[in-house]
């Protein structure tokens, strides 16, 4: 019998790198695919155009143009993923680019498969990006108005180009851009290669098989018609051997997993031995909250996805504070219950299954939302977008339900105190860890062991692009709560349906006898039966607590507070459930685990245990400060 407080869960393939390099950023195709027909019957192509940047660089372009007489609006993608042939989510994009009267342009950024020059993460965005918009916007067959449009790293290249606020720039649809964020208010995940002052090693992961510095490259000045015919014989695509990564991840040295795994030559080594204030990330592609915002988009966000605290602080930066005001006023956001660019994979007549988490029937309106909004920027026509949309639109797990509001966090919200205590066990699910409204009448400390060789494993949140080395996701998280490394505190079961809606702070009181150590930090829907399904994460490097543009390490003995960056969500918590959070010193392989030494960690081959503690009293009232929605 179906336990009906449990909810609908089934088997689910996570999207591995694999499988997102062949959606919205990817370009491989069978000869099978109907789509293909009927696109070729409604646009005229012309492919490997090289497009050259200031410095002479070709950089290799697909142009696809209604049939008819133009001028036309054009949308720009440019990838560093293969584009060959064109098929799947972005086959279905041109599709509808063509249908509604806009020429849709694919171009590799530079050093990528059949554009000449070096690669650089992000392609050059404020170079290559602008010297691109100038010259389609000078086409004939171009009516001088762009929007760059993409997921992932076709989004992510958009906001540094956005900063140069290029004339012929009309719009963006920037989707899971996060990783094109260098710092942003409280964040300095610095293209996501950090959070908390912690690598996520998704990057390293995806570098794997991105850098290729060192490439079979054709000679320079090859005609258009020789490139189209030996781009039929060969796509220049590196095959690169299956790893491993789960184990890869658990080697030491962290600096050498991509020269130990066969990688090729590239900027690996040198981005992990950043820290995250390092000027160079901000010579990079990386757009940084100092620079203006010059371009209308509309954002779209995922709850599960690496990257949801900067993006959704992005955009109420740019919305707040770009320089033009018809700039802020066009801002508008989505945020979605989906993984990373799973967007247009929400099944239409079946209900979402993220992770192991049921969230229902998320249908949107992804395409016409999309070009209702482009019609109003990119075409010289009366449209009611601005009068139908809402500022923000997003959606309520556990409520299951699309909502919106004009502000992000909504207005309606109270800012609500849950204190941590226990009687000195907190350790695990079989502790006394209690979450409650009461400030603390006593004072207690929970403490436990972090062993950096059987750190806690990582099971679901905002995850990417890993090859499953970390799955994305919401699961069942009693197996982790189990260990003694791992401290629970739930509430009583709630008396009524609570929504947690906006960003969740978190403020603990710690202490270690190791010079450096990190904690983690868990929010958990507890049902009824046990069942306990993670809603979001943060950490924070103990040596990065008063700024990361300084290391300051811990003294044993003495405690200190800690104020990991926010998480986000948009959840309902139901009558009879239990509001949990976990809190650890590793939720790896996500996280590179911290070591524990105080030294650099990425070159470092051995660990030390930490005894780290959580205390909770009058004097150091550790809690958790949920924005709940009345």
């Amino acid at each position: 019998m179906t336990n009906p407080e449990r909810p609908l869960v089934r088997s689910k393939s996570f999207l591995s790198l694999s499988a997102l390099l062949l959606s919205l950023t990817s370009f491989a195709q069978t000869d099978e695919d109907p789509n293909l027909a009927k696109f070729s019957a409604i646009s005229e192509a012309d492919t490997i155009v090289m497009v050259p940047m200031r410095d002479g660089t070709g950089l290799a372009t697909d142009i696809y143009t209604p049939k008819g007489d133009g001028p036309f609006p054009v949308i720009f993608v440019k990838t560093p993923y293969n584009f060959n042939k064109i098929d799947g989510i972005q086959l279905r994009l041109a599709i509808d680019a063509i249908k509604h009267g806009y020429a849709f342009v694919v171009q590799n950024e530079r050093g990528r498969y059949y554009s000449e020059g070096d690669w650089e993460i992000l392609g050059r965005p404020r170079t290559d990006g602008y010297d691109a918009l100038t010259w389609l916007a000078d086409q004939e067959w171009s009516s001088g108005k762009v929007a760059t449009l993409g997921c992932s790293s076709t989004a992510e290249w958009q906001l540094a180009l956005a900063a140069q606020n290029h004339p012929a720039h009309a719009a963006m649809i920037p989707m899971a851009s996060g990783a094109g964020i260098g710092r942003v208010g409280e964040y300095f995940e610095q293209g996501n290669w950090y959070k908390g002052g912690a690598h996520q090693t998704l990057f390293s992961v995806w570098l794997y098989y991105v850098q290729q510095n060192i490439r079979p490259q054709f000679p320079d000045g090859l005609s258009q018609e020789q490139l189209q015919r030996l781009r039929k014989a060969y796509d220049l695509a590196a095959d690169m051997p299956t790893v491993n990564w789960k184990k890869q991840l658990r080697k030491l040295p962290s600096v050498e997993w991509l020269k130990d795994a066969g990688g090729n030559e590239g900027p690996g080594a040198n981005l992990m031995a950043r820290t995250p204030n390092d000027p160079k990330w901000f010579q990079s592609g990386l757009y940084h909250d100092d620079e203006d915002f010059g371009v209308p988009a509309f954002w779209f966000n995922s709850w599960f996805d690496v990257s949801q605290g900067p993006n959704l602080a992005l955009y109420n930066h740019v919305r707040n504070n770009a320089s033009d005001k018809s700039v802020r006023d066009g801002q508008y956001m989505v945020v979605a219950p989906t993984l990373h660019c799973g967007f247009f994979r929400t099944p239409e007549h079946e209900d979402l299954i993220a992770g192991d988490l049921n969230v229902g029937n998320a249908t949107f309106p992804y395409s016409d939302t999309i070009y209702s909004f482009l019609d109003h920027y990119m075409k010289d026509k009366r449209s009611k977008f601005r009068k139908n949309t809402p500022r923000v639109q997003f959606y309520t797990m556990g409520r299951n339900e699309w909502a919106s509001a004009k502000t992000w966090p909504p207005q309606n919200i109270e800012m609500t105190t849950m204190y941590l205590a226990s009687d000195g066990n907190a350790n695990s699910v079989f502790g006394n860890g209690t979450l409650s409204t009461l400030e603390a009448s006593g004072a207690s400390t929970d403490t436990f062991s972090y062993d950096p060789m059987n750190p806690v494993p990582s099971l679901g949140g905002g995850v990417c692009c890993n090859s499953d080395a970390s799955v994305g996701g919401s699961f069942d998280q009693r197996g982790i709560e189990a260990r003694a490394d791992v401290l629970v505190y739930s509430t009583e079961a709630l008396e009524e349906n609570t929504e947690v809606t906006g960003f969740v702070r978190a403020k603990l009181f710690v202490s270690s006898d190791a010079k450096d150590t990190d904690f983690t930090i868990k929010l958990v829907d507890v049902y009824p039966d046990g069942t306990a399904y993670n809603v979001d994460d943060t950490i924070l490097r103990a040596r990065y607590r008063d700024g990361y543009d300084q290391q300051v390490f811990m003294e044993s003995g003495q405690v200190y507070e800690l104020n990991p960056t926010a998480m986000s969500t948009s959840y309902e918590f139901k009558k009879g459930h239990r509001i949990r959070v976990e809190i650890a010193s590793s939720k790896f392989p996500q996280y590179m685990r911290n070591l524990n030494t105080g030294g650099n960690n990425y070159d470092e081959t051995e660990g030390v245990i930490a005894e780290n503690s959580v205390h909770h009293s009058a004097e150091y009232p550790s809690r958790i400060i949920l924005p709940i929605r009345r």
